[in-house]
């Protein structure tokens, strides 16, 4: 029922017109993912339930306020007709808040880290699917100094941040935050180049954490022990980390590769060497992950316990997903 109220949900969004319509489908999408995330019923998924709850209800509040006070302003319900100044100030305080970008962003590493692997990959990726198709949708009437300036202080904190994690989880929420900036600085200018980037994200993300998932890694010291259990899988999440990084023969650098391209295009190039730049400290915690993965090899000087290698084949979505983050750069030019 959950599973499919949150289909329902990011369908009666992104397929809307009516400001209200996509405020229902955000809710019913907050109120279907609330139990999957206590599932466990462990103080921290309570308290992490608590706290999505809490930042979800008031960014769709924002999200409401916006389309009223536009409403009340040109008489026009409408998302794409959203041309108030205060409306568009309101909206983009909302999804930034929805979303999880910097200076909102301080629910999300924690909501990850109260809950499972599988569904933090919704989190990271299903639930910002709706925001970022009302982003695309009243993309034109934003004001793009105030989204540039979210949009680099995003990348800086996701970076920043993630360098001092030892638990996977806030690794990938810090590494979704850096990412989210990467789309929020081109939603301006080439809004088609933001969706592009979120589907590529969200494929490598999914690659990420169906492969920890699968060997059910927590946080980096149990990363460390783990190439003993199946040493294909290892090796290959090295490179979906490096493909996330945004290395170039990986599938990771055609978004950064078009998104640099279009900055350059519209003489904000400034901008793009300080996003460039700072995208290597994700690189940074990225490859410590893969170190983590595979490069530190034993014989160590600290006692391990071994895992059991196993035999069970891997799942077949793990492979589509990896081979499709791996390969993909050769597509760009269409």
């Amino acid at each position: 029922i959950f599973t499919i109220s949150l289909i329902l949900g990011t369908t009666i969004t992104i397929s809307s017109n009516h400001w209200i319509m996509a405020w229902a489908g955000l809710e019913i999408n907050t109120l279907a993912i609330l139990p999957l995330i206590s599932k466990s019923h462990h103080p921290r998924a309570i308290e992490a339930a608590t706290k999505y709850f809490l930042t979800q209800a008031a960014a769709s509040t924002l999200l409401l306020f916006s389309s009223m006070n536009n409403a009340w302003y040109t008489g026009q319900w409408d998302i794409t007709q959203l041309t108030h100044p205060t409306s568009c100030l309101v909206l983009t305080t909302a999804i930034s808040m929805k979303l999880g970008l910097v200076p909102f962003h301080f629910w999300f590493p924690e909501v990850m880290q109260g809950t499972s692997l599988i569904i933090g990959l919704l989190l990271s990726t299903a639930m910002k699917f709706p925001p970022i198709t009302l982003l695309y949708m009243t993309s034109p009437s934003l004001n793009p100094t105030l989204l540039t300036t979210l949009a680099i202080l995003s990348v800086a904190v996701g970076g920043w941040m993630g360098l001092n994690q030892t638990q996977i989880r806030k690794i990938m929420a810090f590494s979704s935050i850096s990412h989210l900036g990467w789309m929020a600085i081109v939603i301006s200018y080439n809004p088609k180049l933001t969706l592009l980037n979120f589907y590529l994200y969200t494929m490598m993300t999914a690659a990420v954490f169906l492969t920890l998932n699968s060997i059910k890694a927590l946080k980096l010291p149990t990363l460390l022990t783990s190439w003993t259990k199946s040493p294909a899988l290892n090796t290959v999440l090295l490179l979906t980390l490096l493909s996330l990084a945004g290395l170039p023969p990986l599938t990771g650098f055609l978004p950064k590769w078009f998104i640099i391209q279009e900055l350059t295009k519209q003489d904000m190039a400034p901008a793009a060497t300080v996003i460039s730049l700072l995208s290597l400290l994700s690189l940074f915690f990225y490859l410590r992950l893969a170190y983590c993965a595979t490069i530190t090899l034993p014989p160590h000087t600290t006692n391990h316990v071994k895992q059991w290698r196993t035999n069970k084949p891997v799942n077949l979505s793990i492979a589509i997903l990896t081979t499709l983050s791996l390969a993909l750069l050769p597509m760009s030019p269409m």
